[in-house]
C-alpha cells in the first residue's frame, strides 16, 4: 500500500459520521453449486461496465467509504475484473473474495487487492464439494490458498459456519493456524420470505446449514475466544465473539444494525440497499444527493431496528466500521492494522 493511500485511508477512518464498509455484488453469475445458496439458480447476466463501476467507485471515495469488499457470484468471472480490482484498489483497503476456482489464474490481478478471502468450509474434500456442489471444489481451492499464500498475497480462508461444519470448525481453525493462513468466518443465514423485493438474494433455508446444536455453537465462540488471545490470524474480533455467543446462548443481541450508516451494499446493476436483504433505496448514482436525506434518514431508524439476520458480516460492521469501532479494533489488536502499514 502506497504511503499516500494509506494516509488518506486513515484520514477517512478518523472522519465521523461516514459510512466505513462498502460490500459490492458486481456480478450474480457463478460458477460453482453451494448447496446453501441459490445465486447459480436464478442468474442475471446485466450488470453495470467497468467504466460506471470506476464512476460509482469516485462516488464512494467522496463519500469517505474506506473499505469496498468485491464479491458476487464470483467476481472473478468477469472479464473485465482486472481493471475494476486495479481502479478500486487506488483509494480503497480493497477485498476480493473467491470461492477457490479462479484465483489461480487471476494473481496478477489479486496482487492489487489488500485482502483475499477464498471459501472453504471443511477439512474433509468430499463434504466440502458437497455442499460447494462441484467435485474437485476442495483442492483448487486448497491450491489458490496455498498459491497465494506463498507469493506473498494476503489471503485468509473463509469458512461459513454451519451446522454441517460446526464440530469440526476449531480443528479446521487450528489447521490453517498452523500454516500461517489467517481465518475470517461468515455464519450461516438465509433469506426470508418476508424480503421478496430484496437487493440480491443469496439463498433460503437448508436444515442441513441451520445451527440447531446452539450449545455447541457458545463452545465454539469460547474456543476462538481463547485461541484468539494467542494468535491474532483469527481476523474476528473479541467483541464480535462475545455478541455472537450471547446471540446463541440467550438469543440476545449485543448490537444495534447499523445499515446505511457504517455499511451498505451494492448489487451488479448498481442499485443500493442498507443490506441486501432489503430492497433497493437508490442508484449509486443517486447516492451523493440522498446519503444526507431524510428520507435515508427514516431509512436508518427502520434497518436499527431489524433483528432478521445473523449474516456475520453485517454484525461486524454494526459493531465496528465507525470511529469509536475502528478504535476498538486497534484496542483488539486486530491483525488487519498490519494490513495497512504493508507495502507492495
Amino acid at each position: 500500500m502506497s504511503i499516500r493511500k494509506a494516509l488518506s485511508i486513515v484520514l477517512r477512518v478518523l472522519a465521523p459520521d461516514k459510512p466505513y464498509h462498502v460490500q459490492w455484488m458486481v456480478t450474480r453469475k457463478c460458477n460453482y453449486r453451494c448447496r446453501g445458496c441459490n445465486v447459480w439458480r436464478e442468474q442475471d447476466n446485466k450488470e453495470l461496465s467497468a467504466e460506471e463501476i470506476k464512476r460509482g467507485l469516485d462516488i464512494l471515495r467522496k463519500l469517505g467509504v474506506v473499505e469496498v469488499l468485491i464479491s458476487g457470484g464470483n467476481p472473478l468471472l468477469r472479464e473485465d475484473i482486472d481493471e475494476i480490482i486495479k481502479y478500486a484498489s487506488r483509494y480503497f483497503f480493497v477485498t476480493v473474495y473467491d470461492n477457490g476456482s479462479l484465483a489461480a489464474e487471476k494473481i496478477d490481478a489479486l496482487r492489487r487487492a489488500n485482502f483475499v478471502a477464498i471459501s472453504i468450509d471443511s477439512l474433509n474434500p468430499d463434504k466440502n464439494d458437497h455442499i460447494r456442489g462441484v467435485e474437485g471444489a476442495w483442492k483448487r481451492a486448497i491450491e489458490a490458498v496455498e498459491r497465494l499464500h506463498t507469493e506473498g498475497i494476503n489471503v485468509s480462508v473463509t469458512p461459513t459456519i454451519s451446522q454441517a461444519n460446526l464440530y469440526e470448525i476449531i480443528d479446521f481453525t487450528k489447521h490453517f493456524l498452523d500454516k500461517g493462513i489467517p481465518i475470517w468466518y461468515s455464519l450461516y443465514s438465509y433469506d426470508s420470505l418476508e424480503h421478496s423485493n430484496s437487493l440480491f438474494k443469496i439463498g433460503k433455508a437448508e436444515d442441513a446449514f441451520l445451527i440447531r446444536d446452539r450449545d455447541a455453537m457458545v463452545k465454539v465462540c469460547d474456543s476462538l475466544l481463547e485461541m484468539r488471545q494467542k494468535n491474532d490470524d483469527i481476523l474476528i474480533t473479541t467483541k464480535v465473539l462475545k455478541a455472537v455467543k450471547q446471540l446463541y446462548s440467550s438469543n440476545e443481541r449485543l448490537w444495534r444494525c447499523r445499515a446505511l450508516q457504517n455499511f451498505f451494499v451494492i448489487n451488479h446493476r448498481g442499485e443500493v440497499a442498507g443490506c441486501h436483504l432489503h430492497e433497493p433505496v437508490a442508484s449509486i448514482f443517486e447516492l451523493p444527493d440522498l446519503w444526507e436525506s431524510e428520507k435515508f434518514e427514516a431509512l436508518r431508524r427502520k434497518y436499527s431496528a431489524c433483528e432478521r439476520c445473523t449474516y456475520l458480516c453485517y454484525i461486524f460492521y454494526s459493531i465496528h466500521g465507525n470511529v469509536a469501532g475502528n478504535m476498538e479494533i486497534v484496542k483488539d489488536k486486530w491483525r488487519s492494522l498490519k494490513f495497512f502499514l504493508r507495502r507492495h
